[in-house]
C-alpha cells in the first residue's frame, strides 16, 4: 500500500520571506506544507554561494571525510576537523540554519563524552544544531544534549557511520522488522526532543509514513518525495565528483568538466605565455 501526501497539503502557497531560518522556522515550513532545502557545505566561499542562493538548511557533514579528504568512509573524520569545516560555514551564513555532524566516535558510546562533544561543535564553531545517527541505541546521549540546549537533528536508515555493520551502502528497511523499528526510533527521536529527523536511502512509502506521523520535519536523502524536504551532497549535485552516482543523485552541473577544462585552458595560455598580456600587468 503506498501513502501519498493530500493535495490540500501540497497546494498549501509558502512563506517566502524568511530571513533567518531557524528550527521553529522549519516546524512553519511544515506546516505551511512548504519544501526544507538543504545542502553540504565545508568552506567559507561555497557556503556563501549556497546560502545567498536561500538554501534553507546548511549541513556540515561528515561526507567532508569523503569529498574533502578523500577517504573511503565518514569514520576518520575527526570532532577538530568537523569543527573547523563548521567555523568556516558559520563565518559565510547568513540567513540558513546550519547544522553540524558529530563525528564517529563522539557520542556512540558514552553520553557525557556525547556531550563534551556537542558543546565544543556549538561554543567553537558557532554552529546552530548537531545531527547524530541512530534510534534507541543513542539515546542517552540525545537526552543529554538536549537538556544542555542544543537542538538535535536524528539520523535513520543508511546511516554511514554504521557502514562496517551494514557491509553495505544498499537501501535499508525493505524488510518489515527493519521498517517497523525505523518507525518506532522515530517517533522516539521526536519524543526525546529532536527538532527534525533525516532519513536516508529508504522506500519512500515508509519515509512517507514517518512524515505524515511526525510532527517535525523529515529530510530525506534517497526517500523519495514525500517528505518534508530533501537534502544532498553539494560536490555531488554540482558533479564535482563523479564517481558517486546512486539513483536518487540529480546532478545540477557537471562542474569536473567545466573546471579542467578552464584549468587546461589557463595551463596552456601559461606556456604559450599568452597570460598574462599587456593588459594583466602593472
Amino acid at each position: 500500500m503506498k501513502f501519498y501526501f493530500s493535495l490540500t497539503r501540497t497546494l498549501h502557497m509558502p512563506k517566502t520571506n524568511y530571513t533567518r531560518i531557524t528550527t521553529k522556522t522549519l516546524f512553519e515550513m511544515k506546516s505551511n506544507g512548504e519544501k526544507i532545502s538543504m545542502l553540504t557545505a565545508y568552506d567559507f566561499t561555497l557556503a556563501k554561494l549556497i546560502d545567498s542562493a536561500g538554501i534553507d538548511v546548511v549541513l556540515v557533514g561528515d561526507s567532508a571525510s569523503n569529498v574533502i579528504s578523500g577517504n573511503q568512509t565518514t569514520l576518520p573524520i575527526t570532532l577538530d576537523q568537523m569543527i573547523y569545516h563548521a567555523t568556516s560555514v558559520v563565518r559565510a551564513v547568513q540567513r540558513a540554519l546550519v547544522v553540524v555532524d558529530m563525528p564517529f566516535g563522539t557520542y556512540q558510546a558514552d553520553s557525557k563524552e556525547a556531550l563534551k562533544s556537542a558543546i565544543r561543535i556549538m561554543k567553537e564553531s558557532g554552529a546552530h544544531a548537531v545531527k547524530l545517527e541512530g534510534g534507541a541505541e543513542v539515546k542517552g546521549s540525545i537526552e543529554r544534549i538536549l537538556q544542555a540546549g542544543i537542538p538535535v537533528i536524528g539520523h535513520l536508515g543508511l546511516t554511514p557511520q554504521s557502514i562496517y555493520k551494514f557491509g553495505t551502502y544498499q537501501v535499508r528497511a525493505k524488510e518489515k522488522s527493519e521498517a517497523d523499528q525505523l518507525l518506532k526510533d522515530a517517533e522516539l527521536l521526536q519524543d526525546l526532543g529532536c527538532f527534525s529527523v533525516l532519513l536516508e536511502k529508504i522506500p519512500a512509502d515508509l519515509a512517507c509514513q514517518v512524515s505524515k506521523r511526525l510532527s517535525v520535519p523529515v529530510i530525506g536523502i534517497g526517500a523519495g518525495p514525500y517528505v518534508d524536504g530533501q537534502v544532498l551532497v553539494l560536490h555531488d549535485m554540482l558533479g564535482m565528483t563523479q564517481e558517486f552516482h546512486p539513483r536518487f543523485l540529480r546532478r545540477y552541473l557537471n562542474l569536473q568538466d567545466l573546471i579542467i577544462d578552464a584549468v587546461q585552458r589557463y595551463n596552456k595560455d601559461v606556456k604559450s605565455a599568452d597570460f598574462p598580456n599587456e593588459n594583466e600587468q602593472y
